[in-house]
């Protein structure tokens, strides 16, 4: 990789990571619900994006130093995951929480009268390791639509992604 990919990339992750810490300071003081007054229904959602956006590019933030300091950063290709999977994981994490509050994943969480600090906890999880969320969202997704038919014959034959 270029040095000039190289420097973008780390702008990108670090304006990434302390902009979400910057935004959910701005929720939690109202800024920006003063200038956007429509924010006020999709706030709790925000969090969680906020809080999977954090968890995404602190993941991404270490790969690629660590990659960086290793002199591992050659394969012009990696540039795309360290600019789109912290995206995803803003909302996967989102959708993460709604999953296991509707009961589809059986997490319950403990309820605070000030905020919801485990949903938010589990965005950032969710965030920070979105690939392996999404490998087990696909395991559970493949398990939950799976038809009669193919469960029978599933032992005999090659589990094939539909």
């Amino acid at each position: 990789m270029k040095k000039g990919l190289k420097a973008m990339i780390l702008i990108y992750l670090s304006l990434l990571f302390f902009g979400s810490f910057i935004a959910v300071g701005a929720l939690q003081v109202g800024v920006i619900e003063k200038t956007f007054p429509f924010i006020a229904k999709i706030e709790i959602f925000l969090y969680y994006f906020f809080a999977g956006a954090i968890g995404g590019s602190l993941r991404h933030l270490y790969m690629f130093c660590s990659h960086y300091m290793k002199d591992e950063l050659n394969d012009y290709k990696q540039w795309i995951m360290y600019i789109f999977y912290p995206i995803f994981a803003t909302g996967t994490a989102v959708v993460a929480v709604t999953l296991i509050q509707s009961g589809i994943l059986l997490v319950e969480f403990k309820e605070f009268d000030d905020a919801p600090y485990a949903q938010i906890s589990i965005a950032f999880f969710v965030g920070f390791g979105f690939n392996r969320f999404l490998d087990k969202l696909n395991t559970a997704s493949k398990k939950m639509f799976q038809t009669n038919n193919h469960k029978n014959n599933s032992s005999s034959s090659h589990n094939t992604d539909r």
